[in-house]
């Protein structure tokens, strides 16, 4: 008969088994591709000490394919809980060298018991991703496993953030799940994400692409959108998650974390008072605007290669984390477009999910105009950024540094949409359109009767000075109450931050609904 002490070396033993996944072979395998393996990845993320690993003895139930000669502890995926900075997260880490970390019915039981502890405690759920997708030696079961993974995902959605990361393959059905995450990061060169591979594209379309131009880090990160961070490894997708945790709450019914800042909030930065070029047409980088009013200039910029046109991200002023939302007139001249207001709506919509207050930099022209556009469904994909600003409870700041013209003005936060605090720079110019758009249709009676180019460029620039005099000044929205105050640019931090400040205490409630109909 087994004594005590066998049985605590069986279980050793075990865990040590367990702890090999698919064996040395395969793990140096996987170290030769350039990626870790996902206890390695467990490591980097947590940290040092705190993790408690779940369901290490799991196996599969398959018996087709002679696949119970073929078993391994744990079943292809690590699970468990640890801590970052101090603070509770559960994760799951498929392993690839078990099966190529397909989806078992087992392994996807391991992954929901996570997710439903991880909703349980009120607690960030991170997904470290690499599989080959579904385990087809188990049929529809597998299936059935992603579909209770995207129920969690689904459920958890809004109530603790949700962040995956691609540090392999990710196709087919499995897709959906880092989909439905708040944050999606990808590696250069290693991960890749698609529906359908080269191979059934080819078959089906004829068309002939390689993996990486189909669904790599880089597609995801600049033309889909997909992919909110791209990493040159996994070292530096880690970090990312780490640093991008640092300015979420655990969950939907707690704040942010503050921290202490001794960066002073009364700082003056006097380069902003001639950042705004005289031209109205000249560029400017805004991200040099975010960088001088938050603390220390540390910005972590959310889909930094999609749709330039408007900045996203997160900051700290005062040690409060705030969500950015800024257009960039060094891109299209900050124009909104179809991908732009895609990318700053959801980001509305997150930061409003998880009580970060929001602050709107604001110089747009008015948003893109042409066929493209109008076929792709600009109208519908505008008034997705319209609806979150106009939804969000959260303290809302806007800042006009320049123009602000059409309805372009009316989307970025206005009064109207219930900003809290809305002021403007001296340079604002708040409009219907800009100076020569509106000569142009207010004087075409005018313009008409002239004989000579000359005659004509002369009135149409006595008009427009005329017009810039009435309209491109921040005054007359002022005299309406629609900006509450006109503020020197070096002033803004300061300005910023106790606004912020005074709106720690709002309270805004939607009215009852089972839930918004957003224009999808």
């Amino acid at each position: 008969m087994a004594t005590n002490q066998d049985k605590i070396k069986k279980l050793i033993d075990l865990r040590v088994q367990a702890k090999l996944g698919g064996g040395e072979k395969r793990i140096e395998a996987q170290h030769q591709k350039g990626k870790q393996t996902a206890r390695e990845r467990i490591e980097m993320l947590l940290d040092d000490g705190s993790f408690e690993e779940f369901d290490m003895f799991v196996t599969h139930r398959c018996n087709n394919f002679d696949m119970e000669k073929n078993k391994f502890l744990g079943d292809g995926v690590v699970t468990g809980q640890g801590t970052i900075d101090g603070r509770l997260v559960f994760v799951f880490a498929q392993d690839f060298t078990v099966f190529g970390g397909a989806l078992s019915e087992t392994m996807a039981q391991k992954i929901c018991k996570v997710m439903d502890k991880a909703m349980i405690a009120g607690a960030p759920v991170i997904g470290l991703n690499d599989s080959g997708g579904a385990r087809i030696q188990e049929g529809v079961t597998s299936l059935a496993g992603y579909a209770e993974i995207f129920q969690r995902n689904i459920m958890a959605s809004g109530v603790i953030p949700q962040i995956s990361a691609i540090f392999g393959p990710c196709a087919g059905g499995a897709v959906y799940s880092p989909a439905l995450t708040d944050f999606i990061i990808m590696t250069e060169g290693t991960s890749y994400m698609f529906v359908t591979g080269p191979k059934v594209v080819k078959t089906v379309t004829g068309e002939t692409i390689s993996t990486d131009d189909l669904g790599g880090a880089g597609i995801h990160s600049s033309k889909s959108g997909v992919a909110h961070f791209r990493v040159d490894n996994e070292e530096d997708g880690i970090m990312v998650i780490r640093k991008l945790l640092s300015y979420l709450p655990s969950n939907n019914l707690e704040d942010a974390p503050v921290i202490p800042c001794t960066d002073p909030i009364d700082r003056l930065e006097d380069a902003l008072n001639t950042i705004i070029p005289d031209s109205p047409n000249q560029p400017y980088n805004v991200l040099n605007v975010i960088e001088s009013i938050v603390d220390y200039g540390e910005f972590l910029e959310v889909h930094r290669n999609y749709a330039k046109n408007i900045i996203t991200g997160f900051c700290r002023m005062d040690g409060m984390p705030i969500g950015v939302i800024a257009n960039q007139p060094n891109f299209l001249a900050g124009v909104l477009d179809i991908e732009a207001s895609r990318k700053a709506a959801r980001f509305v919509r997150f930061c409003d999910c998880f009580n970060i207050p929001i602050l709107t930099l604001v110089d747009v022209p008015g948003f893109l105009p042409g066929s493209g556009q109008e076929y792709g469904g600009i109208i519908i994909h505008g008034a997705k950024l319209l609806f979150a600003y106009g939804e969000a409870t959260v303290p809302k700041v806007t800042v006009t540094l320049r123009k602000s013209y059409g309805g372009a003005h009316d989307v970025m936060s206005c009064k109207q949409l219930r900003g809290d605090y809305n002021y403007a720079w001296p340079s604002a110019q708040i409009a219907v359109m800009g100076a020569q758009g509106a000569i142009e249709v207010l004087q075409g009676k005018e313009l008409a009767k002239f004989q000579t180019e000359e005659e004509k460029a002369k009135f149409v620039q006595e008009k427009v000075a005329e017009y810039d005099e009435a309209f491109a000044n921040p005054y007359q929205a002022a005299a309406f109450g629609y900006i509450d105050d006109v503020i020197e640019p070096r002033n803004t931090r300061f300005r910023v931050i106790r606004a912020f400040e005074s709106l720690r205490t709002k309270k805004v409630v939607n009215p009852p609904k089972k839930h918004s109909n957003i224009p999808l």
